[in-house]
């Protein structure tokens, strides 16, 4: 049962930071388990059942980002994360653009949680504003349920040269590159307490819907090859 993270949680962060080297995290290897990664896992599990009981369909697999860092890809950085994020998905991979994720990530300067795509594939958001184009309802009906809450905002960039939606009040859809829908927050006392659990069990339940309707747009025909 997660308990919370702790003021260690946060002492670990900005020393991995600050300290990005092998001898300073095998000196604290069992910080980072105790304080960083089983907490973790243990929000993921709970969130995760959380879920599976209220959607049983949903099929969401959990997947805890690793704190090594890939070593072909470092670009001048330590071998080691200063954060980690918890993934669920319905799908074999959480990566590679196809499909949404549900996600929670922790920081040292703060926290974040939401729904969306890591770097949505240019076809994907092709078949997304087809979608639209087709029929703009079921979006129009998420967009509206959206507008009427505080806790999450549609974020992602946009292309430079508009494009134009037949529907104005999806324009901000319809010219997101990638997009998510999402929360972000500085680290408060608030992380240190089972409550967290609980907020992001009901923040998830809010966006399973979207999650629901933008899973599936994978599958949808490719509207570039009737053109």
């Amino acid at each position: 049962m997660f308990q919370g993270f702790s003021q260690e949680t946060v002492d670990f962060m900005w020393g991995i930071r600050f300290n990005n080297e092998r001898s300073w995290f095998e000196a604290h290897k069992s910080d980072y388990q105790t304080c960083f990664l089983e907490p973790m896992k243990e929000l993921g599990f709970q969130v995760q059942g959380a879920l599976l009981d209220r959607f049983p369909k949903s099929g969401l697999n959990l997947k805890i980002s690793r704190i090594y860092r890939d070593a072909r890809r470092l670009f001048g950085r330590g071998p080691y994360k200063d954060h980690l994020w918890l993934s669920l998905f319905r799908f074999g991979s959480e990566t590679g653009g196809d499909h949404p994720v549900l996600w929670f990530e922790l920081a040292p300067e703060g926290w974040s949680y939401g729904m969306g795509f890591w770097c949505a594939q240019p076809v994907l958001m092709e078949k997304h504003r087809a979608r639209i184009d087709a029929d703009p309802k079921p979006l129009l009906k998420l967009e509206n349920k959206l507008a009427k809450q505080k806790e999450f905002a549609l974020e992602g960039p946009e292309y430079k040269r508009q494009k134009t939606c037949g529907e104005p009040k999806l324009t901000r859809w319809y010219n997101k590159k990638s997009f998510s829908v999402g929360h972000e927050e500085e680290l408060t006392e608030f992380i240190y307490t089972p409550e967290l659990a609980e907020r992001l069990v009901e923040g998830f339940s809010f966006l399973m819907p979207y999650y629901d309707y933008f899973s599936t747009l994978w599958a949808d025909p490719d509207p570039r090859e009737s053109t």
